[in-house]
C-alpha cells in the first residue's frame, strides 16, 4: 500500500516521495514515477506547453479581432503654421486646443488573399479654447480593406506551417517520455548491478570467512596445506575490500537512481530485475512504415522542406514591383454638437494604388531568389540522405532488440549453471575434494555470468525503449504511444 501512496504523491508532482524497505521497486515503478515526477518530465511538458499556446494564438489571429484605439486628452498650447490664402503668406498662430479621439474597429485577416479587411466606427473631439468652439468629427460606420499585390503571404504559409509544429510538438513530448524511460533504465540497471554485486560480495565474504574457519581446522588435522590457509585467507582479505568498494558504488548508484526520479527516501529499497522478457519478434518493414507515421522524423523533414519553399516565395515577392491596394468607403459629418455629428451623414470613400518598383538595385533581389532556389535544392538533397539513413537505424534497431532476446536466455541459462556449479564446488571443497583455486575459480564465474545476464537484461530493455521511442508504438501491448495532453495543459 505504501509503494502506491508513493507513485500517487509523485503523479501529483510532490517534489520529494519516499519508499519503504519492506517494497520490491520495479522498473516499470520507477519508469512511472520519471515520466510524472522527474526534471526532465517537467521540461518535456513546459516545453509542450509553450508550443500548445503557441498554436492557440496563430489559432486566435485567424479569427476576427475587436480593438478600441483611443487618443485621449491631447492639450496644445503651441504655434503652428497657417497659410493667407489670399495671399499665399505663412505666419505662425497660437493654438491652444485639446483633442479626444476613439476608434472601434472590428479587424479579420483575409488569410488565402493576405489582405486585411476592417468594419470601424470613429469619433473625434476638438475643442479650441481661444475660439471656445467644439468641433465633432464622426464616423458611424465605415468599412475599409487593404490588399498586398504581388507581395509575401506570410499568414498563408503560417497555416500550412503551424498545424504541423504542433503535431511535432506532441510527438516531441511523447518521444521524450520514451527517453526518460531510457535514461530511467540505465539508472535502474546501474543501481541493481551494483546492489547484486554488493550482496554476492557480503555472500562471498561470509562463505569465504566460514571456508577460513574451516580450513584452519583441516591445517590442524594435515589435509590441507599452509599454502592453500594462505590463499584463502587473501582471497577473503580481497573479498573484504571488495565488499567495502561495492557497499560504496552501490549507495552512489542509488542516490543517483533516487535523485533522478526526486525521492528522499529510499533506505534498505529491493530492486527488482525485469526478468520476464517478452516472447515478441519485430518485423523490421512493420516498425519501419510504423515509425513514419507515428515519430517526429518525418514531420520534421516536412517542415525543413515547407520553410525552404516559403523562404523561396519570400525571396520571389519581393523582386520587380510591389503594390498595394486599399479601398475605405462609409459615411461621416461634422458638427459643433454631438448629435450633430450623427445626422444627415454624407458619404465618404476613398481608393488607392501605392506601388515601388526597384529601377537598379545591382543584383540583389536576383541573388536572393538564386539562394532560396539553392537552399531549396539542398533541402531536398538532404532529407532524401535524412531519409536512407533513418531506414537503415531502424533497420538496425530492431535487429538488435530481436537478438538480444536470445542473448538474455542464453545469460540466464550461464548464471544458473555458474550458480549451480559453485555450490557444488563449495561443497567439494568443504568435503576436501577440491583445491582453493577451483573454488576462486568457481566463484568468479558465478560473479562474471550474474553480471553478464544483468548486463545483457540492460541492453533488452534499452533496446526496447529506444524502438518504442523511435516508433513511439508500444510493441508489447501493441497499441500507439499517447498522452493525455488535455491533463497536461490543466496541470500546473
Amino acid at each position: 500500500m505504501k509503494k502506491y501512496i508513493v507513485v500517487l504523491a509523485c503523479l501529483f508532482e510532490i517534489p520529494i516521495c519516499s519508499v519503504k524497505s519492506e517494497n520490491l521497486f520495479t522498473l516499470s515503478d520507477a519508469i512511472k514515477i520519471a515520466q510524472s515526477n522527474s526534471f526532465d518530465a517537467q521540461l518535456a511538458r513546459f516545453s509542450y506547453k509553450s508550443s500548445y499556446w503557441t498554436y492557440r494564438s496563430f489559432l486566435a489571429e485567424l479569427k476576427p479581432s475587436v480593438n478600441l484605439q483611443g487618443d485621449l486628452m491631447n492639450f496644445d498650447h503651441s504655434k503652428v503654421e497657417a497659410r493667407n490664402f489670399e495671399d499665399g503668406k505663412i505666419n505662425y498662430v497660437d493654438n491652444n486646443s485639446l483633442n479626444n479621439a476613439l476608434t472601434l474597429s472590428i479587424d479579420q485577416q483575409i488569410t488565402s488573399l493576405g489582405g486585411v479587411l476592417s468594419l470601424q466606427s470613429v469619433l473625434n473631439h476638438l475643442y479650441q479654447f481661444d475660439y471656445k468652439t467644439s468641433t465633432f468629427y464622426s464616423q458611424p460606420f465605415r468599412i475599409s480593406y487593404t490588399q498586398p499585390l504581388r507581395t509575401y503571404n506570410e499568414m498563408k504559409w503560417r497555416k500550412k506551417s503551424s498545424p504541423k509544429e504542433f503535431d511535432k510538438a506532441k510527438r516531441n513530448f511523447l518521444e521524450a517520455m520514451e527517453e526518460i524511460s531510457i535514461q530511467t533504465t540505465r539508472l535502474f540497471f546501474s543501481a541493481i548491478i551494483a546492489q547484486a554485486n554488493h550482496k554476492q560480495n557480503v555472500s562471498k565474504y561470509e562463505d569465504l570467512k566460514k571456508m577460513y574457519e574451516l580450513s584452519q581446522k583441516r591445517l590442524n588435522l594435515g589435509t590441507i596445506t599452509k599454502s592453500d590457509l594462505l590463499q584463502l585467507e587473501l582471497s577473503m582479505l580481497n573479498a573484504q575490500v571488495a565488499l567495502t568498494s561495492s557497499e560504496t558504488e552501490m549507495e552512489e548508484c542509488l542516490f543517483d537512481l533516487f535523485s533522478y526520479l526526486r525521492i528522499g527516501d529510499y533506505k534498505e529499497v529491493n530492486l527488482v530485475a525485469p526478468n520476464d522478457i517478452p516472447n515478441i519478434i519485430i518485423n523490421s518493414n512493420d516498425a519501419l512504415q510504423i515509425a513514419i507515421k507515428n515519430s517526429s522524423n518525418s514531420i520534421e523533414q516536412e517542415l525543413t522542406l515547407l520553410t525552404a519553399k516559403q523562404n523561396l516565395a519570400q525571396a520571389k515577392s519581393a523582386k520587380g514591383i510591389q503594390m498595394q491596394l486599399s479601398l475605405q468607403a462609409g459615411i461621416s459629418n461634422t458638427a459643433d454638437n454631438f448629435k450633430g455629428a450623427y445626422s444627415h451623414m454624407k458619404d465618404n470613400e476613398i481608393i488607392g494604388l501605392t506601388l515601388s518598383m526597384p529601377i537598379f538595385d545591382w543584383g540583389v533581389q536576383k541573388g536572393r531568389v538564386k539562394v532560396a532556389e539553392s537552399n531549396l535544392e539542398l533541402a531536398k538533397t538532404q532529407m532524401e540522405q535524412k531519409q536512407s539513413s533513418y531506414i537503415q537505424e531502424m533497420k538496425r534497431q530492431v535487429i538488435q532488440f530481436n537478438l538480444q532476446s536470445e542473448q538474455c536466455k542464453t545469460s540466464q541459462r550461464a548464471q544458473d549453471i555458474s550458480i549451480e556449479r559453485y555450490h557444488i564446488t563449495k561443497k567439494r571443497f568443504e568435503a576436501g575434494n577440491i583445491t582453493v583455486t577451483d573454488l576462486n575459480t568457481a566463484m568468479q564465474e558465478q560473479e562474471s555470468a550474474k553480471y553478464q545476464y544483468l548486463s545483457q537484461l540492460e541492453k533488452y530493455w534499452v533496446n526496447y525503449y529506444t524502438l518504442k521511442k523511435s516508433t513511439l508504438y508500444d510493441w508489447i501491448g501493441n497499441y500507439n504511444v499517447t498522452a493525455d495532453f488535455d491533463r497536461i495543459i490543466n496541470m500546473k
